[in-house]
């Protein structure tokens, strides 16, 4: 989601010596400093279905050749990690392409009518042992980590970082934004660690996956598709600056199934064209891949 409340437009975010880029974002809240945010649980910036705006276009792009999708695992715990979240996120990446949940996002368009891809091409994972440190590093330190690890960044990119900080006090469990990187305007997201954390966890009881994964994994959803439907945070969002994973946090309806055959509990997205016509699983236009 974007800033609510008119809170004023600002930013660049200066890097540190050596590092090539700059982080665009809208002042916040003083809590947060960044954008595309998943709020947590009951949190009151939380917009949720009862926010009933259609999102609006304000005239940037859309990820409409499709995604390029690397994970980063930062943090000094990864090296060693023996559970499944590292793969389980190389096999969510690796089965989203063309699937119906990213279907939910293609009715939304550029200015020249193109329309968001369910295309996501998966270029693996990185793990950097370095430490992340004891809280969200804000938009200037992830862009630095991707600027650390991507040397080679595309325009199309969007660089998940999942690091091994657990949320908190912070009221948000993930975020996504963009900034420059060697010289490529690029899109990335940051995601805490959410092992045991009630306020980030959609409540998978199929036995898949471990709760720490279905947690990130659930996020992670919720953060691509807003990625494609808003990558420069100028594109699609409603007049409250929902975007479409925001309007339908923490609704779901029943498993996504993804091509490469797994299961994953996410929740939906806002479709305008489904709400217009009193349509989806909770006839107010939150929609998913069922």
């Amino acid at each position: 989601m974007h800033q609510k409340r008119g809170w004023a437009v600002v930013a660049l975010v200066v890097l540190s010596a050596g590092v090539l880029g700059a982080a665009v974002a809208r002042a916040e809240p003083p809590e947060v400093q960044k954008n595309g945010i998943a709020w947590a649980k009951g949190h009151d910036a939380s917009h949720g279905p009862a926010s009933k705006a259609l999102l609006s276009y304000h005239g940037g792009g859309v990820m409409n050749t499709g995604a390029a999708v690397q994970a980063i695992f930062w943090g000094t715990s990864w090296p060693s990690y023996s559970g499944d979240k590292i793969s389980g996120i190389d096999v969510f990446y690796g089965g989203i392409s063309g699937s119906a949940y990213l279907g939910t996002t293609t009715e939304y368009t550029d200015g020249s009518g193109n329309h968001v891809s369910t295309s996501v091409s998966y270029g693996g994972h990185l793990i950097d042992g370095a430490s992340a440190g004891s809280k969200d590093p804000g938009t200037g330190g992830v862009l630095a980590e991707v600027s650390k690890m991507i040397t080679n960044p595309v325009a199309n990119g969007y660089y998940a970082v999942y690091t091994d900080i657990p949320r908190g006090n912070a009221g948000y469990c993930a975020w996504h934004s963009w900034g420059t990187a060697h010289g490529v305007a690029v899109q990335f997201g940051f995601f805490f660690k959410l092992d045991g954390d009630a306020g980030c966890d959609p409540g998978d009881t199929s036995g898949l996956h471990s709760q720490g994964l279905a947690a990130i994994a659930n996020v992670s959803g919720h953060e691509l598709s807003e990625a494609v439907t808003d990558p420069h945070l100028n594109a699609w969002y409603d007049r409250q600056g929902a975007e479409n994973a925001d309007k339908c946090a923490w609704t779901f309806n029943g498993l996504e199934q993804f091509s490469n055959g797994t299961s994953w509990k996410i929740q939906g997205n806002f479709s305008n064209a489904a709400y217009n016509a009193r349509l989806g699983y909770d006839h107010a236009g939150c929609v998913n891949g069922n």
